[in-house]
């Protein structure tokens, strides 16, 4: 018996912002938003799936963002990625170096903290 993967990452956010959500995860990072089954959609929220990524928003009340704890998705085109957000207006943050990896922190529009890292050799 083992893990042997993980099917996603639940991160939370305040009720009723499921449009920024959307802009944010969908239309800056690329994850489509698809329709969470009916008998939770009634929680709101919402999740941002690929064939990869599996990021899943669910409101939490009081909402807290989470500031340390967070997930470190690969991404293809980092500095591309870093461009894009910040022309949105994305605030960027580097850190110390990880090696093989150039990587950067992003908070999401309720303050989730989020590390995007890119392998800085070709992956095989």
């Amino acid at each position: 018996m083992s893990v042997v993967g993980i099917d996603h990452v639940q991160l939370a956010m305040p009720s009723g912002r499921e449009a920024e959500a959307q802009a944010f995860y969908e239309g800056l990072l690329g994850v489509q938003r698809v329709p969470k089954p009916p008998h939770l959609e009634v929680r709101g929220g919402c999740w941002f799936e690929s064939d990869t990524v599996k990021i899943h928003l669910g409101v939490e009340d009081p909402f807290r963002p989470a500031r340390k704890a967070h997930p470190a998705l690969i991404v293809d085109g980092l500095a591309a990625l870093v461009e894009r957000l910040q022309a949105a207006g994305v605030t960027v943050r580097d850190d110390e170096p990880l090696e093989g990896h150039h990587r950067v922190y992003v908070d999401d529009p309720f303050g989730n903290r989020l590390e995007l890292m890119e392998p800085s050799a070709p992956r095989s």
